[in-house]
């Protein structure tokens, strides 16, 4: 019997879970404030909210532990939850004058980080860039699953929303 794992897809249970997670913090703003103090994946790691978080996630399928880090601290830094759009699309939409909220320079140096250690540090960056809204489904499948196929998904997404940026 094979192994199953984890999916963050759109309207999945694994998602659904997160939701719930994410909008319960909003009742213990301890936890959520502790959590958005973390600077380390390890950090998160020693929160109970994370644990908590797994344990449901446990049901659905085999845990990346390090993924689940990583998709955790960055959603208690979303304010709000959006539906519209990816978080590439996001990144590459919404200033006023009609620019990209990430510039074209800051995006591509993203599209370089292969550690997700690394990429906590500049996904934390994106998500205050973006205003702290952001599609919590498609961060979580785009960070649990950080591989080459997720960052050539985010050039297609963010370039047919901001050609023009450099």
């Amino acid at each position: 019997m094979g192994e199953s794992y984890l999916s963050f897809k759109k309207d999945s249970a694994e998602v659904q879970e997160l939701i719930r997670w994410w909008d319960a913090l909003d009742k213990d703003r301890g936890e959520r404030a502790r959590l958005r103090r973390c600077h380390t994946l390890a950090e998160v790691a020693f929160s109970p909210a994370y644990h908590r978080l797994r344990q449901v996630l446990e049901r659905y399928g085999r845990v990346d532990y390090d993924g689940l880090a990583l998709v955790a601290g960055l959603c208690v830094r979303v304010r709000t939850s959006t539906d519209s759009g990816s978080v590439a699309e996001q990144m590459a939409t919404g200033k006023p004058d009609g620019s990209a909220r990430v510039s074209g320079l800051r995006f591509r140096r993203l599209l370089k980080v292969k550690e997700k250690e690394e990429l906590f540090g500049a996904m934390t960056r994106v998500v205050a860039l973006v205003g702290g809204t952001a599609n919590i489904q498609s961060l979580a499948q785009s960070v649990y699953f950080w591989n080459d196929r997720t960052r050539k998904d985010w050039a297609f997404e963010y370039y047919s929303k901001a050609a023009t940026e450099q």
